[in-house]
């Protein structure tokens, strides 16, 4: 397995919209963890392009991650939304796609990579053949036990735990508003209950953004860490000059629709606030708002973009991605080594 085959236990993130990079991609495999390259928004063509200048940045294996089609949302449930919106903001078609999923999946058959890793649903288990028949692993992100359950049962070689301190998109299979009255969650909760769920492997995600909470997952029983919003500083990442600068502040974060109706992990800011009653509808409403977002970065606007971020976002350091991996391993090693020390000093 893939995971057994790391120099480290660090998963780059597949952060979608613009940070992920096959720069960055090919620097994490490069200092021996698992880069992945993110799929979401782009068109097939495009992925093949970036999957292409990867490997000619490294010879190590990387990931790709693909976004699993929603289902249409009703008219009636976001055209207010857009409409009061639109009172404001520019705003932009409310369009419904699959994210060029079929063509992604043909073109990652066509052309595999190490690992495809799945989020907001899971593939059938006869799409997770035709992956596994062409030598590629499939994870597959989920936010509770219901789901990982479902995933392995398809055929899923592991599981990424995205627990409630994850910045960015939730990765849940379906985004009922109903559930909003459930707390999501955390990550070192869903990791132990996965653990007693399931057999396959675990993948930490979710607020680690030091080699302390990598030690602490791995104690946990996962089998490796993702870790996305610590490497939003590093200058391969495609990351807005905006959001790097956003995410040094002790602002909180929260959950949110309001800029593509899909829950979501930001900084608060104003237009967060503003519209805690945002509906549903994804990803009708991601494309609606993308002029306002495109013209809040433009503008150095920060209370009207979207600024995806785990809890733990302050963390974030400013330095090369190879050596961020490096500096987390070894963090990570000294944390476990005092940890021992100090329970086996306590008897």
């Amino acid at each position: 397995m893939v995971l057994a085959e790391l120099g480290t236990p660090i998963v780059l993130a597949p952060m979608a919209g613009g940070p992920s990079t096959p720069e960055l991609a090919a620097a994490v495999s490069e200092a021996g963890g698992l880069g992945f390259v993110a799929a979401g928004y782009l068109p097939a063509a495009e992925l093949g392009a970036r999957i292409k200048a990867t490997r000619a940045l490294t010879s190590r294996v990387f990931g790709v991650n693909l976004f699993f089609p929603s289902e249409p949302s009703p008219t009636a449930r976001f055209s207010p939304y857009i409409e009061e919106l639109a009172r404001e903001f520019p705003v932009g078609e409310a369009k419904y796609d699959s994210d060029d999923w079929d063509a992604k999946l043909d073109l990652l058959i066509a052309d595999p990579v190490a690992v495809v890793s799945v989020t907001f649903g899971c593939p059938s288990a006869a799409e997770i053949e035709r992956l596994h028949a062409v030598g590629t692993e499939v994870w597959v992100t989920v936010t509770t036990v219901a789901e990982g359950r479902h995933a392995v049962a398809a055929g899923a070689d592991a599981l990424i735990a995205q627990g409630a301190e994850a910045g960015g998109h939730r990765g849940t299979f379906v985004d009922d508003p109903a559930d909003d009255l459930e707390d999501p969650l955390g990550l070192l909760t869903l990791v132990q209950l996965l653990r007693a769920a399931v057999g396959v492997p675990i993948v930490a995600a979710g607020g680690i953004s030091t080699g302390e909470a990598l030690a602490g997952v791995l104690a946990a029983g996962a089998a490796a860490a993702q870790i996305g919003t610590a490497f939003l500083r590093c200058p391969e990442a495609g990351t807005a000059p905006l959001i790097r600068a956003a995410i040094t502040a002790d602002t909180p974060t929260m959950l949110t629709r309001a800029f593509t109706g899909r829950r979501a992990r930001g900084l608060r800011n104003r237009f967060l606030l503003e519209h805690t009653g945002a509906p549903a509808a994804y990803p009708e409403i991601h494309y609606a708002t993308g002029p306002l977002r495109a013209a809040a970065r433009a503008g150095g606007n920060a209370d009207e973009v979207n600024l995806w971020a785990g809890q733990a976002h302050s963390l974030a350091p400013e330095l090369p991605a190879g050596e961020l991996v490096r500096k987390l391993s070894a963090d990570a090693r000294n944390a476990l080594e005092r940890a021992l020390s100090l329970r086996i000093q306590s008897y």
